[in-house]
């Protein structure tokens, strides 16, 4: 039978269409910069540790959210 998931600690700090200024801490497994928001981790496509950047959330999970870079 499936049971789903009980969610545990507290809500994310981020939204779908948030907007953030966030400094890449390091690269992931899959190549994605991580940042971090309020100690949240944000993977975003194609950042690189070191960059500083704005980021748009696209989508938000228990434990992380995804990203896009913002070109203005």
């Amino acid at each position: 039978m499936y049971r789903p998931r009980e969610q545990t600690g507290p809500p994310a700090p981020v939204n779908v269409g948030d907007t953030h200024d966030v400094k890449i801490e390091s690269k992931g497994k899959g190549g994605d910069g991580i940042a971090r928001i309020q100690g949240f981790v944000v993977f975003v496509p194609g950042a690189n540790p070191g960059d500083e950047i704005k980021v748009r959330i696209s989508a938000v999970r228990q434990r992380f959210a995804t990203a896009e870079v913002v070109t203005e």
